[in-house]
């Protein structure tokens, strides 16, 4: 069945559709941390469907929430009061930390982030943006336009002008030799230097706390309250995305800006993946005065459905009641400094970094300090065949390995995960 659906796969869709692995499986079904293919063989998933299935597969809470809501009606508009979709907003503008919050529904991250960069470029009346070199922020035109990691920006052109600063990653580039607070110091200098230069006011900063196909790269705690107190100096807007980061991953914080707090909450916060746990959710959520700054109508056909917001709310009620924050803090912790003792060990591990449930593991040929992107698909390909699904990354080349698992991740599966890790990894050097 496989091998016939790749082909129908191959004819009718694009071809850089990518998929992972030399035979593309196809996962039929899932429960808790665990998958199987059309073949039968189960794995474990430390990917959730690129950090989406957040809870666990098939999470009673969730599908009962579905099922129930599904009975009743689908599919209604933002034109007609949605009730599910107000009490699910007020919960995340709640949580958001920003004052006077507004949120608005949309199906994904790309169209959360587009929205965001919409209300900041009205507000502002400018459409000049900062962005992260190495950052990743969607597949459209205008988030194509903001993103600095090459691999996934197939087009320079874009309605946007955009200004890429250093900060995003701390261990490769011209900075990387200094301590944090140098770093810290050379990259505000850097920020500074670039606002000097540029024509008319700019509109927004947008930013991951932590760099997701980047490569689970992330600054200095605190770099992002110094830019905040230099943008603030000239009105610009900070855009936190939040696409992965969010809803408690790292443990540490519910938001990944809060690791950067000293600064308060973003000017915007955009949101997606996880609070769905497969249901195609994203939203924005903004200052009223940012969030109103619009002068023409607006809907959102599908963004808030009754169905999906169902689902949000049971999939968040799940995380809150079981501290699944926590649980990201307890496990990831143990499962890191697991992952830091097979690497010290294996010439082809650069770096393991990471919060939480949010793991990279880098990898350049022995003995240099190149990447080696052949080394991470042989490893992805071992970790399959020894039923462990992870995922890949980084910036220059995809020689990061992204470890991501469900949230509810039990100490027992995330030392089954990391033995088969440390074979693969051992194989590979």
């Amino acid at each position: 069945m496989t091998p016939d659906l790749h082909a129908r796969h191959r004819a009718v869709l694009p071809e850089w559709l990518a998929l992972y692995y030399d035979r593309p499986i196809e996962i039929t079904h899932g429960e808790g941390r665990q998958v199987w293919d059309a073949d039968g063989k189960q794995y474990l998933d430390f990917f959730g469907g690129i950090l989406t299935t957040m809870t666990a597969h098939a999470l009673p809470e969730v599908t009962k929430a579905v099922s129930e809501q599904a009975s009743r009606i689908v599919h209604s508009s933002t034109l007609y009061l949605n009730r599910p979709m107000v009490e699910l907003a007020e919960r995340v503008a709640k949580l958001s930390g920003i004052p006077d919050a507004r949120v608005f529904f949309t199906t994904s991250g790309t169209e959360a982030n587009d929205t965001a960069l919409l209300l900041a470029t009205a507000y502002r009346r400018s459409n000049q943006i900062l962005a992260m070199r190495n950052s990743y922020h969607g597949r459209s035109f205008s988030a194509v336009g903001i993103t600095g990691n090459r691999g996934w920006s197939p087009t320079s052109l874009s309605p946007l002008q955009t200004l890429y600063v250093h900060g995003g990653v701390r261990t490769r580039g011209p900075y990387a030799h200094l301590s944090d607070a140098e770093f810290t110091e050379a990259c505000v200098a850097d920020l500074r230097d670039m606002l000097g230069q540029t024509r008319g006011n700019v509109a927004a900063l947008i930013a991951e706390p932590i760099q997701g196909v980047g490569g689970f790269t992330s600054p200095p705690d605190g770099l992002y309250a110094r830019f905040r107190q230099i943008l603030a100096e000239h009105g610009i807007l900070w855009i936190s995305d939040e696409v992965q980061t969010g809803w408690g991953r790292t443990g540490e914080h519910f938001w990944g800006w809060q690791a950067h707090a000293a600064s308060g909450p973003p000017d915007l916060l955009t949101f997606a993946k996880g609070i769905g746990n497969g249901m195609s959710i994203g939203g924005v959520v903004a200052r009223a005065e940012v969030m109103n700054c619009l002068d023409a109508n607006s809907i959102s056909t599908f963004g808030g459905s009754p169905v999906t917001m169902a689902a949000g709310l049971a999939n968040l009620s799940y995380l809150l009641e079981h501290d699944l924050q926590g649980n990201a803090r307890r496990v990831g912790g143990l499962l890191i400094e697991r992952l830091r003792a097979i690497g010290a060990s294996t010439p082809c591990v650069r770096e393991v970094r990471g919060r939480g449930l949010m793991i990279g593991i880098e990898l350049v040929r022995p003995g240099t300090d190149e990447a080696h992107p052949d080394a991470a698909t042989a490893v992805l390909e071992e970790c399959r065949e020894h039923g462990l699904l992870i995922g890949k990354g980084g910036g220059h080349s995809t020689s990061v390995l992204r470890i991501a698992p469900p949230l509810t991740l039990t100490v027992a599966e995330a030392e089954q995960g990391a033995a088969i890790l440390e074979r693969a990894l051992r194989n590979a050097s």
